[in-house]
């Protein structure tokens, strides 16, 4: 018999600044990651205020994650150690593989709305030195699913029988942008070991008698079946799933590993200048 997710915590998110002063909202981050497990943290944006962003994020160190950039409005210019380049532009995603070490910059450029997220997926223990890695993934070429009341892009993962633009190499989660019609319902089935959130991006979604609100993120409770309604005006979500990884953390600052002594090894490794490991 299948068991329908219920909510099990909704999260607000905490206004702040990273960065070089970018105004951002951090959804869930170091207190959450038992609960979001493989996830480590997202940040969410949204302004039409250059002011908010445009000192961007200047140059610095990631280890042992991955990060997914998703940017619904604007572009983000980002260049690396490694003397990779480029810009994310609307509609775009980039999954970077920070492995090993990795020191860039990423630096939002003026548009009419910077709106969009940024997660950080935790490396398995066995995976935390790999050679770091970029996917890009392109609007075009994420797979749109429209149904009778329900637009899905399936960003990554697979939804139903279309899989999505990008495959994870070392975690691999089920990323959906989901839009639905006014009072539409929506169904997914997941698999119930995994790990479960949403983010209500524009208008609000009940999840089996639990309604969420625009901008808020909610995790799931284990269960085989996903089941939403849209309000009065229509939704817009993204929904994430994984299966957790189940390995000691330790955090600090832009670099997660399994244990403190790792991590002074790598912020030593930054002091004396040998941190990145592959060219």
């Amino acid at each position: 018999m299948s068991n329908i997710r219920k909510v099990a915590q909704i999260i607000q998110g905490t206004d702040g600044t990273d960065g070089a002063g970018v105004k951002l909202v951090r959804l869930f981050g170091q207190p959450h990651t038992a609960s979001f497990d493989p996830f480590l943290m997202m940040d969410g944006f949204d302004s039409v205020d250059p002011a908010d962003y445009q000192n961007g994020f200047p140059w610095h160190p990631h280890r042992g994650i991955e990060t997914v950039t998703y940017i619904i409005e604007g572009n983000v210019e980002h260049h690396d150690s490694l003397g990779n380049k480029g810009v994310i532009n609307s509609g775009d995603a980039q999954w970077m593989t920070a492995g090993s070490g990795i020191i860039h910059q990423e630096m939002p450029k003026q548009a009419e709305r910077m709106h969009g997220i940024q997660l950080w997926l935790n490396l398995p223990r066995k995976h935390k030195m790999t050679k770091p890695a970029y996917g890009d993934i392109l609007h075009h070429n994420i797979p749109v699913v429209k149904e009778a009341s329900s637009t899905i892009k399936v960003i990554a993962g697979e939804y139903k029988t279309t899989k999505g633009a990008f495959t994870g190499k070392y975690v691999a989660p089920c990323f959906l942008d989901i839009e639905l019609a006014k009072g539409a319902s929506w169904e997914l089935q997941t698999p119930s070991s995994h790990t479960l959130f949403v983010y209500v991006l524009e208008g609000s979604v009940d999840f089996a008698g639990t309604k969420v609100a625009t901008k808020q993120v909610a995790l799931f409770e284990k269960g085989d079946i996903v089941q939403a309604s849209a309000g009065e005006g229509g939704a817009r979500f993204l929904l994430l799933h994984a299966e957790p990884i189940g390995e000691a953390i330790a955090w600090g600052g832009p670099i997660v590993m399994n244990t403190e002594a790792e991590l002074h090894q790598a912020f030593a490794e930054l002091r004396a200048d040998t941190f990145i490991k592959h060219d």
